[in-house]
């Protein structure tokens, strides 16, 4: 690791981790706003444009937008809203002891989804003429839900926590006048945090308490990207981030848990350990210059789900392993957008998209309450100096309502009983940056 990059991860390193992002932003639980200007147009254009440096989260090839050494800064403060109505609860309490016993009274609505900052941060430096050596630090996954631990549906999740830190070093050069190419290396460090109640409500069959799952691992990566320009004003671009496999290991640890359930269900502290991939992302555009002032952009991207089948974690234990089945379906997000220079100091964009989920609906749950997504967005980049310019934007996120039915035909919910509760969610994000060249 060269000297700017470890200044530039130990300087950011803080700020990223306590990033705590919402569900509520992006589908599954990809995070997509690594760019206030990409934002701005809802990622239209985001593996072809030539704004700025940013845009080599989709396709490394764009870091050869910097022509002398710039870093930039970005940050999204994501504001989610999710309503949690809860339709009928019931625990799992085994029929000796008097059969599953009904929680619905414990909880009626929930907002289990609080504000938080994912920040992004790129660095480039020209070796040459046609060669960029590029930094980045993003947080390309994530997803926090806190619903406490005393509502009706605690037996299926009380707090879920994933977070995935990427620091990429990449390579971009220019073939030629129309053609640049770029590569990747990434290191991950992702950590998880698994919490719900375990038993019953139910006394005789030896009551609740609380477990919690802590575990975290890193795992490498890689990106490849292409940028070509067939006639001037019209950039075709492809980036692709790869899958990126996990070997977690952490503990559980229960608090309040009578002798009786212990003994029963085998529940001790414990080391535990799973794996599991998280998705690549395949992001194809096009930007077109139709005059000196407009320019339109267009993206599809791919993020691929499927490698994530669900959660079975193994413990160093007598007790059963916890699974959660997700059979994610891979999906895309189409997003269309335009960028107006409106003078020669400030450029106007927005932005529409939608962005399909990849939960099926049979194996929603407590902690995947996920739904579609429309997006609008509107941004603008002011430049101050040939050196210095500032990117906001704003985007309004509307997503599908959903129900979580978890009926108890998954051989899974035998200990977490039954839960049925509808979901309603939207999100605002404002996202700012700061590009300085040197």
């Amino acid at each position: 690791m060269t000297t700017s990059s470890k200044g530039l991860f130990k300087a950011s390193i803080v700020a990223v981790s306590v990033a705590a992002a919402s569900s509520a932003y992006s589908a599954g639980f990809a995070l997509n706003d690594h760019s206030a200007t990409a934002s701005g147009a809802a990622l239209a254009g985001a593996a072809a444009s030539k704004s700025d440096i940013s845009f080599s989260f989709w396709n490394p090839a764009l870091f050869t937008n910097a022509d002398t050494t710039t870093f930039m800064a970005s940050g999204a403060y994501i504001m989610p809203s999710m309503d949690v109505t809860l339709n009928s609860a019931e625990d799992a309490t085994p029929a000796a002891a008097g059969g599953p016993k009904d929680l619905s009274s414990d909880g009626v609505t929930q907002d289990s989804v609080d504000n938080s900052l994912v920040p992004s941060l790129y660095f480039a430096k020209p070796l040459s003429d046609k060669t960029v050596a590029g930094v980045s630090l993003n947080v390309p996954f994530g997803l926090s839900g806190d619903y406490g631990q005393d509502w009706a549906g605690r037996f299926h999740a009380t707090e879920t926590g994933i977070q995935d830190i990427a620091l990429s070093f990449a390579l971009a050069h220019r073939l030629s006048e129309k053609l640049s190419a770029g590569a990747s290396i990434q290191v991950h460090k992702a950590d998880v945090v698994l919490e719900s109640a375990v038993g019953t409500s139910t006394v005789a069959a030896g009551g609740e308490g609380i477990g919690r799952i802590e575990a975290d691992a890193t795992g490498i990566g890689y990106s490849l990207g292409i940028m070509f320009e067939p006639t001037k004003g019209t950039r075709l671009g492809a980036g692709y981030r790869s899958e990126v496999d996990f070997d977690f290991e952490g503990d559980v640890k229960y608090t309040d848990v009578s002798a009786t359930l212990a003994s029963a269900a085998n529940l001790e502290n414990a080391n535990l350990s799973d794996s599991i991939t998280f998705p690549s992302v395949l992001t194809l555009s096009v930007e077109h210059d139709l005059n000196e002032k407009v320019t339109l952009g267009f993206s599809a991207i791919r993020t691929g789900w499927g490698s994530m089948d669900g959660i079975n974690i193994d413990f160093d234990s007598n007790q059963s392993n916890s699974v959660l089945t997700f059979a994610f379906e891979d999906q895309w997000m189409y997003s269309a957008g335009v960028n107006y220079v409106y003078s020669d100091k400030l450029t106007l964009r927005t932005g529409v998209a939608m962005d399909n989920s990849p939960v099926k609906d049979e194996y929603r749950s407590a902690r995947t309450p996920d739904g579609d997504r429309k997006w609008i967005s509107f941004g603008a980049t002011y430049d101050f100096n040939d050196m210095t310019s500032a990117s906001f934007a704003f985007t309004h996120v509307m997503i599908d309502d959903v129900n979580v039915n978890r009926d108890g035909s998954l051989s899974e919910d035998s200990s977490r009983g039954k839960l049925n509760a509808d979901y309603e969610s939207s999100a605002n994000v404002v996202s700012a940056a700061i590009n300085m060249s040197f």
